[in-house]
């Protein structure tokens, strides 16, 4: 069994190796490759994870690959993609200039995060043509950001076999149970990446929903986002419980004032976190994840993911939250709308489950909308159609004005155009 990672020098990357470690009983992982196109990380955090797999004893070759995908793709079964292309660099500007035009500038939420989209789809989409050529049965994982999107793309516009993952939802839906102490319930998770709800609590025969609200419940907050948490009304007004990046969109505006008044951007505090979690990496005596990865936000995405492989390679048949295709879960989005939602994981891949909880109309219209952005971005980053991106810009909830959009686009363009190929012909 041949796992690729790509992205390998993310300092996350401990995180999936202690997964495989923790997963050897039912996890036959012969070959692990890890591949990167920055030499410095991909020495220092694939020279840890080589330490921590033989610490544990774990009968694995290793290889460590610069910038050779089509070497480090060979004979895979599975590809684990966590690219962030431009680095935490790019992610800074989509989180600074955006505030210039008093926009939320954000990873994942509006004009940011369509620019991590536009830069991140088109490198995906060539991942994917070499897949077809090196390992065309091979399933793809990603947890790239932003994950909806690229699942959106990649879904619609290629064969192959993917899913989309975020650890979001495994933390909402750990913390809804803690929080109603109702610890076999099955937590109903629904919606789009980053714009999802819970709208079923059910356990023994009974939905426990209806008190969560009554209560004000919360979902889990996440480290990298400052929750300000809902009221009881607000919740109430919703008819579910909000995930923690709907924050963004029902408080923009003060989640707009705390981005323009905080001392550093989020990116720019990965920046030092990461520099630190490198500098630990470095002690040949380290042979363990350090914990001071926790601090950088990605709790618990490597038993997501590598939960994940163990499903599909054995063929159990849980429940878990991904990115795939709608297929009628959700009945007022298209079949072909990427979605994130409970599905039956096994050797074929994902089955969605068809949502039963009550969804109101509010959330309905939300989504419609979000989801219509989406696929308007998704069309400007295989296009390089600035038309198409204002489409999507305008019916963004976080953006909505077409002048002042664009203005902060024609600088973003600029400020990216490195890793914006599709949009060159645009700046000439």
């Amino acid at each position: 069994m041949k796992i690729c990672i790509i992205g390998a020098g993310s300092t996350y990357t401990p995180e999936l190796v202690e997964g495989i470690i923790n997963k050897r009983e039912t996890l036959p992982v012969t070959n692990l490759v890890f591949m990167d196109i920055d030499e410095r990380k991909l020495n220092i955090v694939g020279s840890l994870c080589e330490r921590m797999i033989k610490a544990a004893g774990l009968p694995c070759k290793t290889e460590l690959v610069l910038n050779d995908y089509a070497y480090a793709l060979e004979g895979a079964d599975f590809v684990l993609c966590q690219i962030r292309v431009g680095k935490l660099p790019a992610r800074v500007k989509d989180e600074k200039i955006p505030l210039k035009y008093n926009l939320i500038g954000q990873e994942t939420c509006g004009i940011g995060g369509m620019f991590k989209g536009l830069r991140t789809i088109p490198v995906m989409m060539n991942i994917v043509k070499l897949m077809e050529k090196h390992c065309p049965d091979a399933w793809l994982i990603n947890f790239s950001n932003p994950s909806g999107m690229i699942a959106e793309a990649l879904l619609n516009h290629t064969n192959v076999k993917m899913m989309g993952l975020c650890n979001v939802p495994i933390n909402t839906i750990d913390g809804i149970k803690r929080a109603m102490n109702l610890p076999d319930a099955y937590v109903e998770y629904m919606g789009l990446n980053h714009f999802a709800y819970i709208t079923k609590i059910e356990q023994d025969g009974k939905d426990y929903l209806q008190e969560a609200l009554q209560a004000g419940l919360n979902s889990e907050s996440m480290k990298n986002i400052p929750a300000s948490g809902f009221t009881k009304e607000q919740v109430a007004a919703i008819g579910a419980i909000p995930t923690c990046y709907l924050e963004y969109y029902y408080f923009k505006d003060s989640k707009l004032e705390h981005l323009k008044h905080a001392e550093k951007t989020r990116g720019e505090r990965c920046m030092e976190i990461e520099e630190e979690l490198l500098e630990i990496y470095q002690n040949a005596e380290l042979h363990v994840k350090p914990a001071q990865l926790s601090q950088r936000g990605g709790a618990r995405y490597s038993e997501v993911a590598i939960n994940l492989v163990n499903s599909i390679w054995n063929d159990v048949g849980d429940i878990q939250v991904v990115n795939v295709l709608n297929k009628g879960a959700i009945d007022f989005l298209d079949d072909t709308d990427a979605v994130e939602v409970c599905a039956r994981i096994g050797k074929n891949g994902a089955e969605p489950l068809k949502v039963t909880g009550v969804v109101t109309d509010h959330m309905k219209e939300y989504l419609r909308n979000v989801k219509a952005y989406e696929k308007h971005a998704v069309k400007a980053a295989l296009t390089g159609d600035k038309l198409e991106a204002m489409r999507a810009l305008v019916i963004n909830p976080l953006c909505g004005d077409l002048k002042t959009a664009s203005a902060c686009f024609d600088e973003m363009v600029e400020a990216h155009i490195e890793f914006l190929p599709q949009f060159k012909k645009e700046q000439n």
